[in-house]
Parts: structure tokens; C-alpha cells; sequence
């Protein structure tokens, strides 16, 4: 095997300007091209959470709870109404009926809440609805009551 022997002048190109001018305009191009890419955030316009002053008055839905015992005694708001036995209610659906009148007046909404005890007999439940019925109260809603 011969070595081929070269002079230092032959291998020596120099400098080479084109090449250098080659990798400058592709990185040039890269950046032109992701330039168009980039995507502009908009501002959001949001509104955090805090105390606001309004002009007009905010009503509030009006909430009665009427409760019901094992011993079949009903409640409006904590007050007694009637007599266990009774099973027309009269002061209830007297009570009740000033209540849908004065909410219809105020233009409120007028919710009731039947919280019964576990152990309350069924028809119980239906002479209070019968109440609210004759009082043409219709946004009802049942709870269980939790007094232990």
C-alpha cells in the first residue's frame, strides 16, 4: 500500500464564503417562516368576583318551612299550627293563603319547604299539601327533617 504524499498548497482551499452565505439565508427563512406562525393573544375582558353597587333592588325568594312531627304536629317556621288530629288545617291554610297574597303583592317567589320527621305518618303530608293547595301555593319542595 503507497501513501500518496500532497503538498500543504492542494489541500488548502481557504475560506469559503458561499457556504456560510447558504446556512444564513435558510436560518433567515426558518425565522421568516415561523414569524407568520405565531399566534396573537387577545386581551380577555373578565370580571373577578367582588362586591358590585346596582341601582335597582334585588328580591330574594321568600322560603317558609313547614315542619312535620311524628306525633302529626305541623309547624310553619317553628310555630304550631292546628291540632295534631285535624286534618283540614285551618289556621295553616289561613296562614298560608296571607302568605301567597302578600308574595303576589311584594311579586316575590314564594317557596315552601316540607320538612318531615322520618317516623310522620304519610297522610299527614297530604293534609298539609291539601293546605298548600287550597292556598294555591304550587313551588313545593320535601325534606326529611334531621332533628335527632
Amino acid at each position: 500500500m503507497h501513501l500518496k504524499q500532497t503538498s500543504s498548497s492542494d489541500g488548502n482551499v481557504g475560506f469559503q464564503i458561499a457556504p456560510m452565505i447558504d446556512v444564513v439565508f435558510v436560518i433567515m427563512l426558518f425565522f421568516m417562516v415561523m414569524a407568520g406562525a405565531v399566534k396573537v393573544e387577545n386581551e380577555l375582558n373578565t370580571v373577578l368576583p367582588g362586591s358590585a353597587e346596582t341601582s335597582n333592588s334585588v328580591d330574594f325568594v321568600d322560603e317558609q318551612i313547614i315542619s312535620i312531627a311524628e306525633d302529626g304536629e305541623v309547624s310553619l317556621n317553628d310555630e304550631p299550627f292546628d291540632s295534631p288530629t285535624s286534618t283540614t288545617l285551618p289556621q295553616l291554610t289561613n296562614t298560608l293563603g296571607k302568605l301567597k297574597q302578600a308574595s303576589d303583592a311584594s311579586k316575590s317567589l314564594l317557596a315552601v319547604t316540607i320538612a318531615s320527621d322520618a317516623q310522620a305518618k304519610y297522610g299527614r303530608a297530604i293534609d298539609v299539601l291539601n293546605a298548600l293547595a287550597a292556598a294555591k301555593i304550587d313551588n313545593v319542595t320535601f325534606t326529611i327533617s334531621d332533628e335527632e
